[in-house]
């Protein structure tokens, strides 16, 4: 206990994202310029939250949700529309590696039920579990492609979270036939430049989560491990060019220490001899996708943002996984909100 507290006294303090830190600072600077937009996306995240608190579940005060880093630009002052949509989006989620070896365990469709509710289209997409973002970029197009094209024109937001983020940018830069479909992007925590705890890990030890109970993941092509590993993900920036006809959003986790859980504290550790700003599985700088509005710092762990095991699993939740409830639908609708504004003004 006594290390968490010194390693949390010495942790970095809560500066501001900028185009100096890595890996930004190898791709090209016209490609590196990130627009901050915390501010619009607050307004709409906190007027969500407001609306939701008595029926959506893990309601935190706007301020609790969202993590204040360095000077936040203000918002906007426009109303926020929480009617039905006005422009028919569909959400697809790619999911991070290991997945579908413990998806039925998790049994996560609330997220999705909540955007169908409220009047967008919501699709978890399947991409091999152990896999490299190549082969997983392949089912990512091949989905994308066997669903019919809306008549109204680009409708889906590709939302990647953790690897699947990595595997999304794979995707929309190795296929062009795709981008006429998809309206926008977006890194939920994601591994867009690695994490240093892929150097520590071989895919073997991933390999092992193919005997979880009730597992349904093989080993595809068994490139996830070396996908993640900040080398690879850099050279990948590096040689690769975004496609400048889409829009990128970038929601980052950035929690105050004490809402880490227990299970990712050692992962924590780990990183803080890199940066102490980190959710227990990526630092914060790595999340960001070249190009992208900045709207979100999360105060939320990796797993907090998109993986329920408390509210499947309690009794895991009070002993290991601490800090694992977040509200995740009102972060969902405010995150297609969000865009549905952005996308009816210039760019």
């Amino acid at each position: 206990m006594l290390t968490v507290v010194a390693l949390g006294g010495c942790a970095a303090p809560l500066i501001p994202y900028t185009t100096d830190t890595p890996p930004l600072a190898l791709v090209p600077a016209s490609d590196a310029g990130v627009s901050d937009q915390r501010g619009r996306f607050r307004e709409v995240y906190c007027a969500v939250l407001e609306a939701g608190k008595d029926r959506l579940p893990d309601y935190r005060p706007c301020d609790e949700a969202l993590t204040r880093v360095g000077t936040e630009p203000a918002g906007s002052g426009k109303p926020v529309h929480l009617g039905a949509p006005r422009r028919p989006l569909v959400a697809m989620m790619v999911p991070g590696i290991g997945w579908d070896c413990f998806a039925q365990w998790l049994d996560p469709r609330s997220d999705s039920s909540h955007l169908r509710g409220v009047g967008y289209g919501a699709a978890l997409l399947s991409v091999g579990a152990l896999s490299s973002t190549e082969q997983n970029a392949r089912q990512i197009r091949d989905a994308i492609l066997a669903r019919p094209a809306s008549p109204g024109g680009a409708d889906i937001v590709l939302i990647g979270y953790s690897k699947g983020a990595s595997d999304v940018l794979e995707a929309v830069v190795r296929y062009p036939e795709i981008r006429g479909r998809v309206a926008a992007v977006v890194s939920g925590a994601g591994s867009i430049g690695g994490s240093p705890l892929a150097n520590q890990a071989d895919q073997w030890m991933a390999n092992l989560l193919q005997h979880f109970p009730g597992s349904v993941c093989t080993p595809g092509d068994g490139g996830g491990v070396e996908s993640l590993r900040p080398g690879v993900r850099r050279a990948w920036l590096a040689a690769n060019r975004l496609p400048k006809d889409l829009r990128y959003y970038t929601i980052v986790t950035f929690p105050q220490p004490e809402r880490i859980s227990s299970a990712l504290r050692p992962g924590y550790r780990t990183l803080a001899r890199v940066d102490g700003r980190n959710d227990g599985q990526m630092i914060f700088y790595d999340q960001v996708i070249p190009g992208s509005q900045l709207i979100a710092y999360v105060n939320a762990d990796h797993w907090a943002l998109a993986v329920p095991i408390a509210r499947k699993h309690a009794q895991i939740g009070a002993l290991v996984v601490t800090q694992n409830a977040y509200p995740r639908e009102a972060l969902a609708e405010a995150l297609m909100r969000y865009i549905e504004e952005d996308l009816a003004s210039p760019r």
